[in-house]
């Protein structure tokens, strides 16, 4: 159990019990044992049956338990009469989930004794108690708040234990703003750092979107590796859902440089990202099982913005139609293309955003270096990919001109825009086409091998 969690449970001046839905004590706070007259402090990994019910006259008591633990749909709430062996009192018990990883592993029992309120007549001393209670409350709700929050946002929290139904399965259909962003060449990345380091480099930068995110009313669906979807308008509807999206998406950008001066400072390599945004009917709500769920979105909208995205290259974000036009506010296009996505039966004209005017006011840093003409070409081999398999087939060509972000291409194989392609430079130099017209073909790198710098200074001094 988490040390912070057991802390506050044990600061709790509630009863506080944990019990797993293996049936035994995994955790007692002291109020718990004094309201309860349990004098054992050795309860824990005691099954509930060895530990509660002793007396007949607690038959009500057991039941909520009981209940608690065998419908795991429901939370539940009452007031039961309890024998401690000396006097009965009257408990208030409320019950709570606990959950690892979206999973319920058992429930939270909250306990307050409160027998004093029917014997209490002077208004004041009244009042005192019930603000005392309802300090406790909060303390309980921002117990299950805070426990909630580590797997999911503010906003989905809040609906969750604010809405009568806010547990069930189901959803709606809206139309909303998703987008999604995704590291250049991570794949490649992760395989020559250790799992530890890159983890920790990946958390960091993950965190840093985070923060960007949220402050643009975004709120994140799940982190796909190296990937993250976010959803904008939902749970709490915004009629700026598209705006915001763009806005986040060029402040995510903007973030980037601080996170590459923090991943050198810590000896990682530089990170770029691509991002899409597509605006359109999607459904919203809680999807899974009664074991499993998630607050999730979905439909094909959804489908098309990791499509879209794959297009993308570092530093570039390129959104949907129907996200310029619900956007309503001033954007800098630098250029639209036309694309036909696997799944759409008619191209598409995506727009490469890189500002948006008033409120936001956010332009996007530029991250593209313009090559420089090399006074003797380098002669390359390369490999086309294909649905993401890279083909076994090598092709010849030669680098004309070479930025640390830019290469042109001289060969006789056909590129076409948005081709990916993969460099034999002593390891893996992945990049993706551009454009292509008589003068080559001009590549922006997106993966990048161990020893690059090695390689690319030695052939920019020359």
């Amino acid at each position: 159990m988490d040390l912070v969690f057991e802390k506050m449970l044990r600061d709790m001046s509630e009863g506080a019990v944990l019990i797993g839905f293996d049936g035994k004590v995994k955790f007692i706070n002291r109020a718990a044992r004094t309201i309860l007259g349990l004098n054992d402090e050795n309860l824990t990994e005691r099954t509930f049956a060895q530990c509660f019910i002793q007396y007949p006259e607690n038959d009500a008591f057991n039941q909520t338990v009981l209940d608690a633990l065998y419908d795991t749909a429901a939370t539940h709430r009452c007031t039961v009469s309890y024998y401690d062996g000396i006097a009965f009192k009257q408990l208030n018990i409320s019950t709570a989930f606990l959950q690892d990883d979206f999973k319920k592993i058992g429930i939270i029992l909250v306990i307050n004794d409160i027998s004093e309120l029917t014997e209490l007549r002077d208004a004041a001393k009244t009042a005192e108690k019930i603000s005392k209670l309802n300090q406790q409350l909060e303390m309980r709700n921002k117990l299950l708040t805070e426990t909630f929050g580590r797997f999911l946002s503010d906003d989905i929290v809040r609906q969750l234990l604010d809405t009568p139904h806010g547990l069930e399965l189901g959803g709606c259909s809206k139309e909303l703003t998703v987008i999604k962003s995704d590291l250049r060449g991570f794949t490649a990345l992760s395989e020559r750092i250790d799992a530890d380091r890159l983890l920790y480099m990946l958390n960091h930068y993950l965190a840093e979107m985070t923060e960007v995110i949220r402050k643009y009313n975004g709120t994140i669906i799940e982190f796909m590796g190296d990937g993250i979807l976010v959803v904008f308008g939902a749970p709490v509807y915004s009629e700026t859902h598209a705006a915001d999206a763009i806005a986040a998406s060029i402040a995510m950008q903007n973030c980037m440089p601080a996170v590459n001066q923090w991943n050198k400072d810590n000896g990682f390599p530089e990170l770029l990202m691509g991002i899409a945004a597509v605006t359109g009917q999607m459904i919203i709500g809680n999807i899974g099982s009664v074991k499993r769920t998630k607050y999730g979105v979905i439909g094909n909208r959804v489908n098309l913005c990791g499509r879209i995205e794959s297009y993308t290259v570092g530093g570039q974000i390129l959104i949907s139609p129907r996200t310029r036009e619900l956007a309503a506010v001033p954007l800098t296009i630098e250029k639209e293309i036309e694309i036909l996505p696997k799944g759409e039966t008619v191209t598409i004209k995506i727009s490469d955003v890189t500002g948006i005017g008033e409120p936001y006011n956010l332009s996007c840093a530029t991250y593209n270096e313009p090559p420089k003409t090399l006074k003797t070409p380098i002669q390359i081999r390369f490999s086309q990919i294909e649905d993401k398999h890279v083909s076994t087939h090598l092709e010849d060509g030669s680098i004309l001109a070479l930025s640390k972000t830019d290469v042109l291409l001289n060969t006789d194989v056909k590129l076409k825009p948005f081709d990916n392609i993969v460099i034999e430079i002593g390891g893996k130099l992945y990049a993706k086409v551009l454009s292509a017209d008589s003068t080559g073909t001009l590549l922006r790198l997106t993966g990048f091998p161990e020893g690059f710098e090695r390689w690319f200074n030695a052939h920019i001094d020359e």
